[in-house]
This record gives structure tokens, sequence and C-alpha cells, in this order.
């Protein structure tokens, strides 16, 4: 169970991203209690996968205070008790390996480099692929399986980092509603270990039942924040009008410094 006494995994306050001099994301105050799951959700273009990556440093804030663990971000390095997972397509990366090496790759930020798995990380490693359905399938390599088998992959790597706190973005995706299914399954159970979720999504489908709380993303502001809402009801053109919250915009006042991430590393 999460602990009540500890900082919030997340805070953002009047956070501001901008690209390329034009602003994406303006205003916004978000917190993220330990144990809860998030759902960020909005149409294409309103600023929530942005968020995610400002919200792990992969985006540099050009205004705002960002804090995860209760720690500043330009002053965060325990980057093992975050774990990322992107949109499906970097599953393989073009180099064929098995199930089980793409998902022991998540230990290296547990392990020391250049040592042999111990038998502890085994042990991790066999229950991020129980986590998510893919014990039988570790031999097998990541090329042969469908889409939504390659995401739950991801999420088991994600998951051997044992992190606290997991970002998934549209996982989803293009996956067939057996696999999303199974993705809603694997999360259910990180949900029932008190790991704090945030969840990118255009649509929840089967794993609208886990979700605590949503936020929706419209225009790079935050238009509604509160009870978990119907699909349908998230892309209503008239949704949120009385919930948008009007901040002043900053130019260029209290900027955060990028800070490099391990996520990134290689990019």
């Amino acid at each position: 169970m999460p602990d009540l006494n500890q900082p919030a995994p997340v805070v953002l306050d009047e956070g501001a991203v901008a690209i390329g001099g034009r602003p994406i994301l303006r205003g916004i105050d978000l917190e993220v209690p330990a144990g809860q799951f998030l759902a960020l959700m909005g149409a294409n273009g309103s600023g929530k996968s942005t968020l995610v990556r400002a919200l792990i440093g992969l985006r540099p804030l050009a205004a705002g205070r960002l804090r995860l663990f209760g720690t500043p971000i330009e002053r965060f390095h325990e980057w093992s008790r975050i774990g990322f997972v992107p949109q499906r397509g970097g599953a393989t990366s073009g180099v064929p390996a098995s199930v089980w090496e793409v998902v022991a790759s998540g230990r290296l930020t547990r392990r020391r480099l250049f040592r042999p798995l111990s038998r502890a990380d085994r042990a991790v490693i066999s229950d991020a692929l129980e986590v998510v359905g893919l014990a039988d399938r570790a031999g097998d390599g990541v090329a042969t399986l469908s889409g939504g088998q390659q995401q739950r992959v991801l999420i088991a790597r994600a998951l051997a980092g044992e992190p606290e706190l997991f970002f998934l973005d549209e996982p989803t995706a293009g996956v067939d509603l057996a696999n999303q299914v199974s993705l809603a399954t694997s999360l259910g159970r990180l949900k029932e270990r008190g790991a704090t979720i945030v969840l990118v999504a255009h649509e929840l489908g089967p794993l609208a039942p886990l979700v605590d709380r949503a936020v929706v993303m419209r225009d790079g502001r935050i238009a509604y924040d509160g009870a978990p809402l119907a699909d349908h009801a998230v892309h209503e053109p008239v949704f949120g009008e009385s919930h948008t919250h009007h901040h002043a915009s900053h130019h260029g006042h209290d900027h955060v410094p990028h800070v490099r991430s391990p996520l990134e590393a290689g990019q």
C-alpha cells in the first residue's frame, strides 16, 4: 500500500512547454497521489503526450515547477523509481531478441554494469513476465508476437525495473480487443500492488474500470480534472467548459533547466 506520509510522486505547478518557440502546454497544475490510476485523455494534438514527456524529463519546461517524489526535477536522479512505456513500435528496434532478453534489459537500472543477472534479477524478470501473461513466450522472438503482445513486453520491461510510478503512452492504440483485455488484466495487477499509474489514452475501452481519475487535455490546457468519464464524453464538442482552468501564461519566468533522463539515452 502507498505510504500516505510520503510526497506525491508527481507535482507540477503552472507548467508550460514550448516547442520551436510555439507554446504547446500552458498553466498546467497537476498532482498525482501515490497509488492513483490516472487517465490522461484528450484528442490528438491536445498535449497529453507532451505533458507525459515533460513529467519524465524528456521535454524541458519553459516555466513552472516539477517535483518527482518531492524532489525538484533538476535534482532528481532516482530514475529507477519511474517506468515509461512508450507507444508500440520500440519493442523490437530491428534487432532479433527474445521476449526474455527485452524484459531483462529493464533490470539495467537496478544492477551494476557488466554484472551477470543474479537469482533475484531472474526472479523479478520471471515475475514481470507472469504479470503480463507472457511467461510461456519468454523464449520466443519479440518480432513473432502480435502488436498487443509486444506492448505487454514493453510493460514487462518497465516492470522489471521495479518502479513505483508508471507512465504508459497510448498502450491500446492499434491493439485488438483481446489484447486490450489482457493489458487491462496486467495493469490491474500493478494497481493491486499499489503502483501509481499515469495512462495516456484516446479511449479507455477495457481499461475504464481501473481508472480512479480522469484529466482531459484540450488545446494545451487541462479542460477537466475529476471523476472518470465515459469515452464518448471526453470528445463532446462542448465538453468541460465549466471545468476549464484559466491560468496566466508564463513566458520565460521560473525556467526549469532540461535534465537528461536515462530514459532518453541514445536519443
